[in-house]
């Protein structure tokens, strides 16, 4: 009898261990909840239920021990009921039952869900029981289906996020090509200063420089002070056909206007 007692015992206070941490752990996510509700993230969230999970694990495994004897065959009978405070009780309970009287016991020493609770329960079983057993095979497998889809999503888009984390970013211009570009522009290296032959000035290639050009003009402008005024259509049909003709070359209709018009009109 004494060996069951102290099993009893060794098994109690490893039970309310067990209790008191899931408790605290409880009661710091309850406060993280209420307090720090701005500054909570989810992966904070999901260590809290991953810590309440393996002590509820735990406590799981106290109860199914083999050293543990069962509670359910203790029964629990209360010797004194008054409704006197106590401070015993308060000081066990952490403040939560000041006196034990008629009207607590029945809450604290229940062995089954509150009324209200037992008639929902007994409800969900006769809406369950209703259900044909093909009926409920298919919404199972319609369920399982709507899961496998959403989970196929959701691992399609982590490794398509994780792929593109990965990828390196598509290079779209040369930095060869970027750098001679610049350089050329500020500070001109790479441009040639080749002329093409045979050009004097900054003309194009086959047409008179300016020195040609600009012979010509003062050519032009001693005929027409020299000779008549009938004659200055001639002359400048004749420069631009200069232009228009090989370089160097005179035609002869020039020639004989420059030398009809050096002839003056006074002159005996």
């Amino acid at each position: 009898m004494q060996r069951e007692e102290k099993q009893l015992e060794a098994s109690l206070d490893a039970l309310l261990s067990q209790v008191a941490d899931l408790k605290n752990s409880l009661g710091s996510f309850i406060y993280k909840l209420e307090n720090e509700y701005d500054r909570l993230t989810w992966p904070s969230v999901l260590d809290s239920f991953a810590l309440l999970s393996g002590q509820l694990n735990t406590l799981n495994k106290v109860l199914k021990h083999e050293k543990t004897p069962l509670f359910r065959n203790q029964v629990i009978i209360p010797l004194v009921l008054s409704p006197d405070r106590d401070e015993d009780l308060m000081r066990q309970t952490e403040g939560r039952v000041p006196v034990f009287s008629h009207e607590v016991v029945p809450d604290h020493l229940r062995t089954k869900p509150d009324p209200e609770v037992e008639e929902q329960e007994k409800q969900l079983t006769t809406d369950a029981a209703r259900v044909g057993a093909d009926a409920a095979q298919k919404q199972i497998q319609s369920l399982n289906k709507m899961c496998s889809n959403l989970l196929e999503k959701i691992s399609k888009e982590e490794r398509e996020s994780e792929s593109g984390g990965l990828r390196p970013n598509k290079q779209t211009f040369n930095p060869a090509d970027t750098n001679a570009l610049v350089a050329a522009v500020a500070f001109g290296k790479g441009l040639s200063n080749w002329r093409p032959s045979g050009s004097s000035g900054p003309g194009q290639p086959g047409q008179p420089g300016a020195g040609t050009i600009l012979a010509g003009a003062s050519g032009l402008q001693q005929v027409q002070m020299a000779g008549a005024p009938s004659q200055q259509q001639p002359l400048l049909s004749g420069v631009q056909m200069a232009q228009t003709g090989q370089t160097g070359k005179m035609p002869s209709g020039i020639k004989t206007n420059i030398k009809s018009a050096s002839m003056h009109p006074y002159q005996r």
